[in-house]
């Protein structure tokens, strides 16, 4: 499977075009932003707790800053990710480059996983650069590197999930605006679909509160590495790369 020329030339049509920089600088602006407001919230509380030791019990940076910044750092990616995958498909058919890319003798499969582990790679590259966070904060007080690494997993999962929807968007329009918008569309319903969970409760509640995207990243967050969370990305990511095999199939058909 030729996988790794259709991986460098993703690669190079990321950093050769304004592309990837806008999105690591979007991303890098928001992300110290919040990281900024959580850090100087909890400086504030730090001071008030040194005058208060029933408070400074409850204090520590897992809790107080690492949980929320993954919490806000999810909340951009369902933003920012569409953006990263809505051209590896659409501007191939908008360009007429699809028809001669499936004519090659490279296996759809080789096509889809040069383009999934380019978006990949793009995204870890993002995650990588906020680690200058946690390093700046345990230069003033001590992290729990166990629940940071669990917590940076569980991010590098939710954004392979939904870069995969992303890529399946791209393969079915010509169009990167609307590629776009059914990756968020679709991210976006099974980020909230859990929400309706306690209200319905029985089974239908379990289901919902299962299919949610978030629901599944609370334990990350906390610390926690739990199988059914990870198999739920597994095989959310498998369902969605499947799709667009299928995709693929189907136009080299129509072709």
């Amino acid at each position: 499977m030729k996988i790794w020329p259709i991986y460098k030339k993703e690669m190079r049509l990321y950093f050769t075009s304004p592309i990837a920089w806008v999105i690591l600088t979007i991303f890098l602006f928001i992300a110290g932003y919040f990281f900024y407001s959580i850090f100087a919230f909890f400086t504030l509380a730090s001071m008030q707790s040194a005058m208060n030791p029933a408070m400074a019990r409850d204090l520590n940076v897992t809790d107080s800053v690492l949980r929320p910044l993954f919490s806000n750092v999810s909340v951009i990616l369902l933003l920012l990710m569409p953006l990263v995958t809505m051209r590896l498909f659409a501007e191939e058919r908008r360009s007429g480059t699809i028809e001669l890319l499936l004519t090659y003798p490279v296996r759809d499969g080789a096509v889809l996983l040069g383009k999934y582990l380019a978006g990949l790679t793009l995204y870890a590259m993002m995650l990588a650069m906020t680690l200058f966070y946690p390093l700046l904060v345990a230069y003033f007080a001590r992290v729990e590197w166990g629940p940071l690494a669990t917590g940076y997993l569980g991010l590098l999962l939710m954004g392979a999930t939904f870069l995969a929807v992303g890529i399946f968007a791209s393969s079915l329009t010509e169009n990167q605006i609307v590629a776009s918008i059914i990756t968020f569309g679709v991210l976006l319903m099974f980020w909230v679909i859990g929400w309706s969970s306690d209200y319905l409760g029985g089974t239908w509640g379990r289901v919902l509160s299962h299919l949610s995207l978030i629901e599944h990243f609370d334990s990350f967050a906390k610390g926690v590495i739990d199988t059914r969370d990870v198999l739920y990305y597994f095989d959310f990511t498998i369902v969605a790369l499947f799709l667009t095999l299928r995709s693929l199939e189907a136009r080299r058909w129509k072709g």
